[in-house]
């Protein structure tokens, strides 16, 4: 496997192995995928920005419970549907650099890409688009209106929706689709969390360094380079 000058991890030889060898990769989205958090857009958009994005720093560091963080905001802002529609036409989500061409690598190396998210399924589906990732390998929240369009609740029953998600979201990904190698791609304290089932690990901290993740992470980067790289020159 090349080497790369002063790559970090726990275990940098290992994740390259397995990123060259998966069959599934799993991406967080906000602070990854895209270069913000969905839910802080939305807050900023309806005027709520800094209360909101206080309670995703918390849920991102580990220091509250993920349902608790998440019912909270969605308390605070209370969105409706038109709301949601006029954010995403007005503020839409920004990919990262370098992240269509590692999923189109992916792609073109026979990998299935899930998108595996906190945030909401209705602001995640248009990244999805971008990126020609299939609507049924998104992983999010679902937000519930009621006949007006108003926001009623979210939906309990999604496994994201809840503290350890991703790893119960991981196993029903590698039930459905029989995957023997996942790696987990994300920023967050929620994605370290996804391994195992992941295989590995790979923090990213492009958007955001949280120094929880740098220290979990089998490979930490801090941007896509290295793995294009790897999926170009390694991937099956």
């Amino acid at each position: 496997m090349e080497q790369f000058s002063d790559p970090l991890g726990l275990n940098v030889a290992a994740a390259m192995k397995a990123l060259a060898d998966s069959d599934c990769v799993c991406f967080d989205v906000d602070s990854t995928v895209v270069d913000e958090e969905g839910i802080d857009v939305l807050a900023d958009y309806l005027g709520k920005g800094e209360e909101v994005a206080a309670l995703t720093l918390q849920a991102m560091e580990g220091g509250m419970k993920f349902q608790d963080a998440l019912a909270l905001r969605l308390d605070l802002l209370r969105p409706s549907k038109q709301s949601i529609e006029n954010c995403l036409r007005d503020r839409p989500l920004q990919l990262t650099d370098g992240v269509e061409e590692l999923v189109s690598q992916l792609h073109a190396a026979g990998k299935d890409v899930y998108l595996v998210s906190g945030g909401f399924r209705m602001m995640i589906e248009p990244v999805a688009d971008m990126l020609k990732i299939p609507k049924d390998r998104i992983v999010a929240n679902t937000i519930l209106f009621d006949a007006q369009g108003e926001y009623k609740e979210f939906d309990p029953n999604e496994p994201t929706s809840q503290d350890m998600g991703k790893p119960r979201a991981l196993e029903m990904i590698q039930s459905k689709g029989s995957y023997k190698t996942i790696v987990m791609v994300g920023d967050g304290a929620t994605d370290a969390q996804a391994k195992p089932p992941a295989e590995v690990f790979i923090g990213f901290g492009g958007v955001a360094v949280r120094e929880k993740v740098k220290m979990a992470a089998d490979w930490f980067v801090t941007d896509f380079a290295d793995m294009i790289k790897i999926v170009d020159k390694y991937g099956k």
